[in-house]
């Protein structure tokens, strides 16, 4: 059985929602049939065992007498996750900032024990300082009110208390080398986002890796990528492909391997986590001097999305 307290709201969700699963094949139920049991459709108890709707305590209760569980304390223990797993995260005060479709990855974000990202154009949002998250969330929101930009900063600021606590997810991030190279925000930005970047390496739970230019075409050309993984059996790792206005997240098994192999085979391409300190120290010697940064922000303080690159997407702006 699993314990309520084995992550945040959305993977409670998605444990809960496999337990129920597996009991209604155990018992050769169908979805409609369970549906008919809690007064709606078998789409319905789809959507509860794949954990992306919440549970009514009636519905868990009608559901586990259905399914022939009569274990007091294993229904108790059902019953509590599904209270547990109906909770608010900390991220629904932010709900005025947080799309719908990435409000689901910032749960399974917190819950992850293994976080593997590949980026292209961004520090990710995990590693950013305020000035540089700053920078890019405006690039994003062109015109937004002061308060709604200082909002969403703060959202990718909270979300980065993760990698700081007692038990830390560990962060993998492998970087194309036009993350470090393309500046963001005003001269000094990303001077104090690279040395950030060289103090956040050293953690034992964080890994940086660079593919630098020389390295040519690999693996991945074809755009970032993030890799969830965690201690649950019951949750499997996920897949995260964001666009500009949605988000595709993939669990299938033999998807999940093949960008897997990907991301193991752009480690091997890119340069060793040994040397992501000197090479960042390389970048820091390179830094455009400040007049170059002041003409290319500039050129885009009076059109949205030009000043670094096209403008980013949800988990590098939410």
């Amino acid at each position: 059985m699993t314990a309520a307290g084995s992550g945040g709201p959305t993977a409670l969700r998605i444990l809960l929602g496999a337990q129920l699963r597996r009991l209604r094949e155990g018992r050769r139920i169908t979805l409609d049939e369970a549906g008919d049991v809690i007064r709606a459709s078998g789409s319905k108890v789809s959507r509860l065992e794949t954990g992306r709707v919440g549970f009514k305590d009636r519905d868990i209760a009608d559901l586990l007498t259905f399914y022939g569980v009569d274990d007091e304390q294993q229904r108790n223990a059902l019953r509590e996750l599904a209270r547990s797993a109906s909770a608010r995260g900390w991220w629904h005060d932010y709900s005025d900032v947080l799309p719908t479709w990435f409000e689901a990855y910032v749960g399974l974000e917190e819950a992850a024990t293994s976080i593997r990202a590949y980026e292209i154009q961004f520090v990710p949002g995990l590693l950013q300082t305020e000035d540089y998250a700053r920078a890019v969330t405006m690039l994003g929101h062109y015109g937004a009110p002061a308060e709604e930009i200082d909002r969403r900063v703060r959202l990718r600021m909270a979300r980065q208390a993760l990698l700081a606590e007692p038990r830390p997810a560990h962060l993998w991030a492998v970087l194309d080398e036009a993350v470090l190279r393309r500046p963001a925000g005003r001269p000094g930005v990303m001077r104090r986002q690279l040395q950030h970047l060289l103090e956040t390496a050293d953690r034992p739970n964080v890994t940086i890796q660079v593919v630098p230019f020389w390295a040519g075409a690999h693996a991945a050309a074809g755009g970032p990528f993030s890799i969830l993984r965690f201690a649950e059996r019951d949750l499997p790792d996920v897949v995260y492909l964001e666009q500009l206005t949605s988000a595709l997240y993939l669990d299938k098994r033999e998807t999940v391997d093949h960008y897997m192999a990907v991301m193991e085979r752009l480690c091997l391409e890119a340069a060793p986590a040994a040397s992501t300190a000197s090479f960042i120290s390389a970048v820091l010697r390179d830094r455009l001097p400040a007049s170059a940064c002041c003409r290319v922000q500039a050129r885009g303080s009076d059109r949205p999305g030009t000043a670094a690159t096209a403008a980013p997407s949800a988990s590098r702006t939410a």
